[in-house]
């Protein structure tokens, strides 16, 4: 009796894991193994209808666990991606998507997410002081040696392929997208500059720039400014979103970004191909993330019809 009331606990439990959404339905590829990063679970969001008689283009997005569902996240907050991407799929104004959630890893997000050549190209003696960053509760920034080559690795030689092969996707970079919010907006623009080949656009929404969280004698963005300039892809091909808020953490980003938005612009980045927009009053949450998720998904996916 014990062992079949635990068992139904197990399963209880399992169940309110899993992220509940209004639209489509969640399929979670658990604990989804790689040889390059901790394994993690990813959540893949399919659109009400989805069906293996049409090709679905593709929305990779990073802090899986953050985009479906308030009630299984640590601040009760979402990204509503699943009411979001319906509305607008049923509005024609997007094509049809599917959204790849892949989860952080926890206690190693910020050394998957840090974008690793930028940093790999400042000075030894400099790196090591970066590695020495803190947070405002003291804990430390880093919790190893940066590792976002080998988690895009992962991304691009793993879990794509997989995905390719078990839904009905399109395959091409012009249907193969990537966003993610703060570090996340770093790796999804770091993401299409060393794999231009496989996305054709990225969405970054609020981007730490700074790398850590202080702006004192801080080389981190001048390094990712450098690597920007020489990294970033043909706008003939490619699509790049920025947004910021002016609020809480994102109130550190304004003079950064507009650093940024020069740099992509003298390459010859114009509407169709580059949005960058600033958000009066807006903090640094999922809440506001939400709010203005549809502009990057409509950027990027728009349907053909309205191209």
């Amino acid at each position: 009796m014990r062992i079949a009331l635990l068992f139904l606990l197990f399963l209880y439990q399992n169940l309110l894991a899993q992220p509940i959404v209004s639209s489509g339905k969640i399929v979670r590829l658990e604990n989804f193994h790689s040889q390059f990063v901790d394994a993690r679970n990813v959540d893949v969001w399919l659109p009400q209808g989805y069906n293996t008689n049409e090709q679905y283009a593709v929305l990779y997005m990073h802090d899986g666990q953050m985009l479906f569902d308030s009630t299984t996240t640590w601040n009760h907050q979402e990204w509503k991606v699943d009411e979001t991407i319906a509305r607008l799929i049923q509005a024609d104004s997007i094509r049809k998507c599917i959204v790849v959630g892949i989860w952080n890893s926890g206690k190693n997000r910020h050394i998957d997410y840090f974008p690793q050549k930028p940093f790999e190209s400042l000075p030894a003696s400099i790196q090591d002081s970066i590695y020495q960053a803190v947070r405002s509760t003291g804990a430390s920034v880093f919790s190893g040696k940066v590792q976002s080559d080998a988690y895009l690795k992962f991304v691009v030689k793993e879990l794509k392929p997989f995905i390719d092969s078990a839904f009905s996707v399109r395959h091409d970079a012009k249907n193969t997208f990537i966003a993610g919010s703060s570090m996340g907006g770093l790796i999804s623009l770091y993401a299409m500059c060393e794999y231009p080949e496989v996305f054709g656009g990225a969405a970054c929404l609020s981007t730490h720039w700074p790398g850590i969280f202080s702006l004192d004698n801080n080389p981190i963005p001048v390094a990712f400014m450098r690597y920007l300039k020489n990294h970033l892809p043909s706008p003939k091909n490619h699509q790049l979103y920025f947004d910021a808020g002016t609020a809480t953490l994102d109130s550190l980003y304004k003079p950064f970004q507009q650093q940024a938005d020069q740099i992509v612009r003298s390459k010859g980045y114009h509407s169709k191909q580059f949005l960058s927009i600033e958000f009066v009053g807006a903090d640094h949450s999922e809440k506001s993330w939400a709010n203005r998720f549809s502009i990057p998904v409509t950027f990027l996916l728009a349907s053909q019809k309205k191209k």
